[in-house]
């Protein structure tokens, strides 16, 4: 892929999250504890549904990593920016905690990973084309999302492209032959604190981060969400791709509470005057 390509590819998934989120509209409507001068206690304890399960209820955002972890991930080393917030390094590749070459890929997908798959970019890359993100894509966004827990489904939105996800926690199994999607098909469960979310069923358009690599329509993603206090949620992010890796490969990205704001729609294409601009060339 060109250099350009690509640049052009992560600035518009970090520039777009940003221009977003700094349109937040502030409004404490979240009944969380406050400390003596109003501003969220977000080392409290967890809060809890009727039913005694955590409530993970609330708008989060994953936690930027440090910068020095950043910069190498970028292509020109960093030179197209980082936008307003700092994403995870996941975000820009679900493989950052391998040396280049060391990841469990197969042959095939290595090769692809080399080219960072062009033709995939061309046509289908999310930020450029104003497609939804997938999973787990959309848990590494630097942009929020909102949990809204009931006894029979966790709702998940997503202020990118005004999108969703239902995760089932009625007891029900995944369909024998499922409608293939971008966001899959998700059932969840609790252990203990921590809500396990098994999703398949994906299309395979998507990609698992900005860097552009792909994945199969074998594709199974393991989410394990653990709200550990008021303003902190661990999420441990399994992916699994018998088409693509050797061998599964884990991730965990600390979320932080956005205690006082909500979402605002986002719609990608609109006003969009960028994209003719953009060229591909081999």
């Amino acid at each position: 892929m060109n250099i350009r390509h690509l640049t052009a590819i992560v600035a518009t998934w970090l520039i777009g999250a940003a221009a977003v989120h700094a349109q937040w509209v502030r409004t404490p409507a979240n009944p969380i504890p406050r400390t003596a001068d109003g501003k969220a206690n977000l080392s409290a304890p967890a809060p809890r549904t009727a039913e005694g399960k955590p409530d993970l209820s609330g708008v989060w955002q994953a936690q930027g990593s440090p910068i020095p972890e950043l910069i190498p991930l970028l292509p020109l080393n960093g030179e197209n920016g980082l936008g307003e917030d700092l994403p995870t390094k996941y975000f820009i590749s679900v493989f950052a905690d391998f040396k280049p070459g060391e990841a469990p890929l197969k042959p095939a997908a290595q090769a692809a990973a080399s080219k960072l798959s062009l033709l995939a970019a061309e046509h289908d890359d999310e930020g450029l084309n104003c497609l939804p993100a997938g999973v787990p894509m959309v848990d590494l966004l630097p942009s929020p999302f909102k949990f809204i827990q009931t006894p029979q489904v966790v709702a998940m939105l997503m202020e990118a492209h005004t999108a969703f996800r239902q995760i089932f926690i009625d007891g029900r199994k995944h369909p024998e032959d499922p409608q293939p999607s971008w966001m899959g098909y998700s059932v969840g469960r609790w252990e203990g604190d921590t809500l396990v979310v098994e999703t398949t069923g994906f299309n395979d358009r998507s990609h698992l981060d900005a860097m552009g690599h792909g994945h199969t329509a074998a594709l199974r993603v393991t989410e394990r969400f653990h709200r550990r206090d008021v303003g902190h949620l661990d999420m441990q992010i399994t992916i699994d791709d018998p088409g693509i890796l050797t061998k599964p490969v884990t991730i965990n990205v600390p979320a932080r509470l956005l205690p006082d704001g909500d979402l605002i729609e986002y719609v990608c294409a609109e006003n969009e005057k960028d994209l003719t601009h953009v060229s591909v060339r081999r």
